[in-house]
């Protein structure tokens, strides 16, 4: 209940996603210049179209929120990546360090190396173009719900259109349920427009080989608004008529079918060329991490995080003084800054009433700070990641005093690099959970029932 000061320890124990600490210059520059880029302009497409329907149908607006969320933290992370990346010039910086483990490979004692760097540069710049489609490809995947129809619903139909008479009976059910319970959280005219958006943008960005039945046709709108009329998928009465008289043949050669078929086997498919070349690479790579460690020129120190327990440890850590917070020192924030943000009705800003009236009332219980404000975030130096949100953090006595949620725009880096200086870990502030369990959501039972160190 005292809270936090600047330059106090704290500790975070989670299970961080993944980071790829080792990445070599070659694949930050492709991340920042093909594949990020071609991410966050074809996920801001999805959430446009999204959004155009969610802002008139509130039903649209609940069936689509989850969806539009995960990509608008995607589209977020991908693009503070390459700000992150781009500012500080992490690529140059690893290219340099890559020069100097060439320069000791060519020593006849570390010969075993000679060719990693050559090896690794050879596949980025081989794949750089194709990093660029296939991101574009992910995105129509991601955003359509339609576009890997023949690995979901449409797979299920083959399945059944192929048992015997007494499997088809078990299936029946199941699949009326899975077709029924699709329909309803879909809105037909959003994900046609969709899928058009982006195939379109898919077809004019991607700049390489494009699956067969792409380059056939001559305009995607057309072609959607066929495969909208004609397939089985599209439509929940078709579906359901279908179980009653499936047909092997019908299901194969549906048009939405096809299409998802070939877009999927495109996007795995790699040439000859490629293969020799990532089978390289992977040696290479095994190599440089090897061969780092060994040189002294490793920047890395600790192992990368793979979903597994990670503790993490630093302080309490300001960022330089902001006009934008209302705190007295940049490394917290407090309900005041909260409510001046407030727009109402704005989707990012609104506040609930009752929020508001607290504030106003100054009814912050015990959970105020010694100037009576009511503190909301802190934060840390801490290396943290996604998979991270929601981890406890620790005092040095073991004790709750937050919870990690999101870094500041030089840690959206933090996958590839980390610098205790320029990257911040965003913490709630414990005190603040506590006062809306209690005084917001009126729970103070489930206060009473923690241990309070105060």
């Amino acid at each position: 209940m005292k809270g936090v000061a600047q330059d106090d320890f704290a500790m975070i124990l989670g299970y961080p996603g993944r980071t790829n600490r080792w990445l070599p210059a070659g694949g930050i520059d492709q991340n920042v210049k093909y594949a990020y880029p071609a991410w966050v302009q074809a996920s801001k497409e999805s959430m446009d179209v999204m959004k155009k329907y969610m802002d008139d149908d509130n039903g649209i607006r609940l069936n689509y929120a989850s969806k539009y969320a995960g990509v608008a933290n995607y589209w977020k992370n991908r693009q503070g990546m390459i700000d992150a990346l781009s500012k500080f010039k992490t690529a140059e910086a690893k290219a340099k360090n890559e020069a100097k483990f060439d320069k000791w490979s060519k020593k006849k004692k570390n010969s075993n190396y000679s060719d990693v760097v050559t090896n690794i540069n050879a596949y980025y710049n081989l794949t750089n173009d194709k990093s660029r489609h296939d991101n574009y490809l992910r995105l129509v995947f991601r955003a359509s719900n339609f576009a890997t129809s023949s690995r979901g619903l449409g797979a299920q139909l083959s399945k059944y259109a192929v048992a015997e008479p007494e499997e088809r009976e078990g299936l029946k059910e199941r699949l009326r349920t899975g077709i029924t319970d699709f329909f309803g959280s879909v809105h037909l005219p959003l994900e046609k427009e969709m899928l058009v958006d982006m195939l379109d943008l898919y077809v004019e960005m991607a700049n390489y080989e494009l699956p067969s039945r792409l380059t056939d046709a001559s305009d995607v709108n057309a072609m959607v608004a066929a495969i909208f009329d004609l397939s089985i998928l599209t439509d929940q009465s078709r579906m359901l008529a279908f179980l009653e008289v499936p047909n092997v043949d019908l299901i194969a050669n549906d048009p939405l079918m096809m299409l998802s078929d070939d877009l999927i086997a495109h996007y795995f498919k790699s040439s000859d060329e490629i293969i020799s070349a990532k089978s390289a690479y992977d040696k290479a790579f095994r190599m440089l991490v090897d061969g780092m460690r060994k040189s002294g020129l490793s920047p890395v120190s600790y192992p990368d995080a793979n979903s597994t327990l990670r503790l993490t440890y630093g302080k309490v850590s300001a960022l330089p003084s902001d006009n934008r917070n209302d705190a007295k020192d940049n490394y917290y924030t407090t309900l005041k800054g909260t409510v001046k943000k407030y727009i109402p009705n704005d989707a990012e800003f609104d506040l609930p009433k009752g929020l508001i009236e607290l504030y106003e009332k100054r009814d912050f219980g015990p959970y105020a700070d010694k100037a009576g404000h009511m503190p909301v975030n802190f934060l840390t130096n801490n290396d943290i990641t996604g998979g991270n949100s929601g981890s406890p953090v620790l005092n040095g006595n073991g004790e709750l005093i937050g919870l990690a949620f999101d870094g500041n725009i030089e840690a959206m880096a933090g996958d590839v690099i980390f610098d205790s200086k320029l990257q911040k870990t965003i913490n709630v502030d414990i005190r603040y959970v506590l006062f809306l369990i209690d005084k917001y959501a009126d729970a103070k039972h489930i206060v009473d029932e923690m241990t309070i160190i105060k």
